[in-house]
């Protein structure tokens, strides 16, 4: 069989062309964990006018050196002060309130002594001092918050400042997973077969899905049966934008997804690549939808689906990009065990502000051993060209 190179396969996966225009408008309280599907302008500038940032009296600058001023009254936050400060004058004013007229600085309570009317000023401050600027957090004009953006607390926050009661987020892509094999047991189901497994592998891949964004149609387990297979498969793709499966790929004798794949009417993207795990990775489309068979143990699996899955999910949203890559410097010596673009787990630590990878308690074997990816890890990323590398070489890591 012959492997495209893992490059070449992300080229081509690149090169896909996905609907990214589906959207929604959600109140603000469901927007949490959305991404954003235009970006938000601001319409005015904010603050819209000069602001007391603390407690104290809005004044004059000059007027400090005369060492005692007026108080005309108070000026409460929300009021829409109307009065002028005049010289000789001062309005107590509070924090978030609208300096009044003629005020260009305030100062704060505890710099001053107020009786009978008037304040002494007891220590001077700097023009300007505890004032809001028109425009200190943002100007009209200003993109605040880029397309494409995961929307957080912070987020949410500036857009109910904008009074946003609707926000126009990204659909969720739909992405139905299978777990393939008739040694798979799904979860609940009762077996008395020791040679059966448990499944895990939809359970992860939902997971992963749900945290990249999409809305996951759990399908289970498939047998290895052809006719079982089609069904599901068929169920699965007039349900969902992608249909993520795992197993049944390889090359034996009971592995028919491969075959099942192009009966359903998809063309085949690409068969095979020259990457450890999961080189008998397929992807397929039909039309607007996607196929993705993944091999079956559950950490190649996981490896596959971060690597091809979530960049078709990240274009469905509108998303640059779908996983942050780093360089980090080897804390140990690497063996590499194959001549294939390899993903290894690693541990990534940050000393000093450098990123720093190791293995320890990282289990050397096959691909089903997913406790790998347990903790702070990461996938090292080495190409088919490189060797064995020493401790101190750079590397680049996904961080999961």
């Amino acid at each position: 069989m012959n492997f495209i190179s893992y490059e070449t396969s992300q080229n081509m996966l690149e090169l896909l062309q996905v609907n990214s225009s589906k959207f929604e408008r959600v109140p603000l309280s469901d927007a949490l964990d959305r991404i954003l599907a235009e970006d938000i302008v601001a319409k005015y500038n904010d603050p819209q006018f000069p602001t007391a940032s603390m407690d104290g009296y809005a004044v004059k600058h000059a007027d400090l050196e005369l060492g005692e001023l007026i108080v005309l009254g108070d000026n409460p936050a929300g009021n829409n002060e109307q009065r002028i400060v005049n010289e000789g004058e001062c309005i107590k004013t509070f924090t978030g309130s609208k300096m009044p007229e003629g005020a260009d600085t305030l100062i704060q309570i505890e710099n001053v002594t107020y009786e009978d009317g008037k304040i002494t000023i007891n220590e001077s401050v700097n023009f300007g001092s505890s004032v809001r600027p028109v425009g200190e957090s943002y100007r009209a004009g200003d993109v605040l918050i880029k397309k494409g953006t995961k929307l957080g607390f912070a987020e949410i926050g500036v857009l109910a400042g904008l009074n946003q009661v609707m926000v126009k987020v990204s659909l969720r892509p739909r992405v139905a997973v299978i777990a393939t094999g008739s040694e798979i047991v799904d979860l609940g189901e009762h077996s008395d077969n020791p040679a059966q497994i448990r499944s895990s592998n939809n359970y992860t891949l939902e997971a992963l899905f749900k945290q990249a964004g999409a809305e996951v149609i759990q399908l289970g387990t498939a047998p290895d049966d052809k006719k079982s297979l089609l069904l599901a498969f068929e169920n699965a793709i007039n349900s969902a934008d992608i249909v993520v499966s795992t197993g049944g790929v390889s090359v034996g004798d009971y592995d028919f997804v491969k075959d099942i794949v192009p009966s359903l009417g998809a063309s085949v993207v690409f068969k095979g690549v020259a990457m450890k795990p999961g080189r008998h990775v397929m992807v397929a489309q039909r039309d607007e939808k996607f196929i993705l068979a993944l091999p079956g143990f559950p950490y190649s699996s996981t490896v596959t689906a971060i690597l091809y899955a979530l960049p078709l999910i990240s274009k469905m949203l509108g998303q640059a990009k779908p996983y942050e890559i780093i360089a980090a410097k080897l804390q140990e010596d690497f063996n590499k065990r194959s001549s294939f673009t390899e993903f290894t787990t690693c541990n990534v630590v940050v000393e000093d502000g450098e990123f720093f990878v190791n293995f320890q308690d990282k289990k050397l074997g096959s691909s089903a051993i997913l406790t790998n990816m347990l903790g702070n890890s990461g996938l090292m990323i080495t190409g088919e060209d490189d060797r064995d590398l020493l401790a101190g070489t750079f590397v680049s890591v996904i961080l999961l």
